[in-house]
């Protein structure tokens, strides 16, 4: 096991995609760097919905081994009208422990120091992170610790909207190629999910703060209605849940006392608005923050800013509509043609938005 450098050229909190791929893109160019996380083990507990757009194969072409199933299309289904077919609409269904375990092995085998079990003690003004109560101070420090990041809070960066999500894991009556959608104004600020992982699913809903209190009923109502329809089991197999942030994008760069600071993943907010989705969007972001902090340490004085620039490039135009649907949907009322123009799977989704 390697030892711990007495002072890193780099700290990466949170070993999820945007961590991971951070620290590989970072000690591939020959860093220093010690990534830390405080779970456990890699990807445990799964904490999403596992499901990722086929056009991350781009970023990362070898997904085969981590892959559950590939969907082709999806179904979405508005209160009880019946379904709206949307196809193509190509996904894989990752193992997500496996996957994150796999990219943890690829920063690990790139050189960086990665470590489980090890919370982050508290970041200093100064620019010192505290671990297993000793004092570092890297060169440069990146945040991908989730959407509540505390790496983020210590430079003023911070998402304050966000929907609550309760997810179980049911059996499958039989196999589907289809992602399944179901919107409701009784899922306010959210929408209820069926995705097919081989002969388990992955059945869950999000809802805004204000309605949190009732996803323990709302869920168990879908599950019923799913289970008297024949379609899943009636046992639960797993259950998981937890915030998703649905603030829009942050500033990704700061400073602490001279330590440069970076932002990636959830920790930028750059969770999809609307449909939760963050695994791509964190590893690309991973990949161009490790990228960004050897530049910068290799001395091009810009690359900072480049990073911030890229990320603008990369994802704002999609988070600003999605900021915008939902902001609609707020403000009209969540009858039909709402909820389907606050979803992406409909044109009215992608038409021109109004002033």
């Amino acid at each position: 096991m390697k030892l711990w450098p007495a002072q890193p050229d780099v700290i990466v909190v949170g070993l999820g995609p945007a961590g991971s791929r951070a620290a590989a893109a970072a000690a591939a160019a020959g860093l220093t760097v010690l990534a830390i996380d405080r779970r456990t083990t890699a990807g445990w507990p799964v904490q999403c919905a596992e499901l990722v757009p086929r056009m991350l194969d781009q970023e990362l072409p070898d997904l085969a081994p981590v892959t559950m199933q590939t969907t082709s299309r999806m179904l979405t289904r508005v209160d009880a009208a019946a379904a709206d077919e949307t196809a193509p609409f190509p996904g894989r269904m990752l193992d997500r422990a496996a996957f994150d375990a796999w990219l943890v092995r690829a920063a690990c085998d790139a050189g960086a120091i990665c470590r489980f079990a090890t919370p982050l003690g508290g970041v200093d003004p100064d620019g010192s992170v505290r671990i297993n109560d000793v004092s570092f101070r890297p060169r440069l420090l990146i945040g991908a610790d989730g959407p509540r990041s505390r790496v983020g809070a210590a430079i003023g960066r911070v998402n304050t909207d966000f929907v609550e999500a309760r997810q179980i894991a049911v059996d499958l009556a039989e196999p589907q190629d289809a992602t399944d959608i179901f919107l409701s104004a009784a899922y306010p600020g959210g929408y209820g999910w069926l995705f097919p992982k081989g002969r388990v699913g992955n059945l869950g809903i999000g809802v805004n703060q204000a309605s949190r209190g009732s996803l323990k009923l709302l869920l168990q109502a879908l599950h019923d209605r799913l289970a008297a329809q024949g379609r899943v089991g009636g046992i639960i197999r797993a259950m998981t849940g937890g915030p998703i942030a649905v603030s829009g994008r942050l500033h990704p760069v700061g400073a602490l006392g001279g330590v440069q600071v970076l932002l990636a993943g959830d920790a930028a907010g750059l969770t999809h608005p609307i449909s939760g989705a963050g695994i791509a969007s964190a590893v690309q972001s991973g990949a161009l923050a490790g990228a960004a902090a050897a530049a910068w340490l290799g001395g091009r004085a810009g690359a900072l800013l480049d990073y911030a620039e890229e990320q603008a490039d990369l994802f704002d135009a999609s988070l600003s509509r999605a900021l915008h649907r939902r902001r609609e949907l707020a403000a009209s009322g969540a009858d039909a043609a709402a909820l389907r123009r606050a979803w992406i799977a409909y044109d009215a989704y992608w038409a021109e938005l109004s002033p």
